[in-house]
């Protein structure tokens, strides 16, 4: 890579991504994220991204609206189409995705196949003090 080449997603991302399976319930999806030290997995069916699932969805969205997470699938918290970027994308373009929609991880695609993902911690990492300071402006939006 020249020294002027552009900052990849693949260049920042962490590439130990794993999915959590659509069918796999939120109580094992929990165990996944306390195992893995992470707060959010993807879901994927036939090694396909179809969403993501996060620690707070399945406090909110299971057990607070009083559904017993030994029972719901992960696969029930997805819904719409998951935001992801190709593992080709330019750092400028995935800051720009994550800013315009407002999240904090995004997994990485390569041939179909989730290869990575990047979080908040992975741009603190590799991106200027003032591009931080406008992605923190526009993603952690007081509720």
């Amino acid at each position: 890579m020249s020294m002027n080449a552009p900052m990849k997603a693949r260049d920042i991302m962490h590439a130990d991504a794993r999915c959590v399976p659509a069918d796999e319930t939120l109580d094992r999806a929990a165990e996944m994220m306390r195992n893995l030290d992470v707060g959010a997995l993807p879901i994927c069916e036939n090694d396909r991204l179809v969403g993501m699932v996060t620690d707070r969805d399945i406090v909110v969205r299971c057990i607070a609206e009083g559904h017993d997470p030994s029972r719901v699938r992960a696969g029930d918290l997805a819904k719409g189409t998951p935001r992801w970027v190709d593992a080709d994308a330019e750092l400028r373009d995935v800051l720009h995705m994550m800013e315009e929609h407002q999240i904090k991880r995004l997994p990485v695609i390569e041939n179909k196949r989730l290869v990575g993902m990047i979080s908040e911690s992975d741009l603190a990492k590799n991106v200027t003090d003032t591009q931080l300071a406008e992605f923190i402006s526009a993603v952690f939006v007081p509720h």
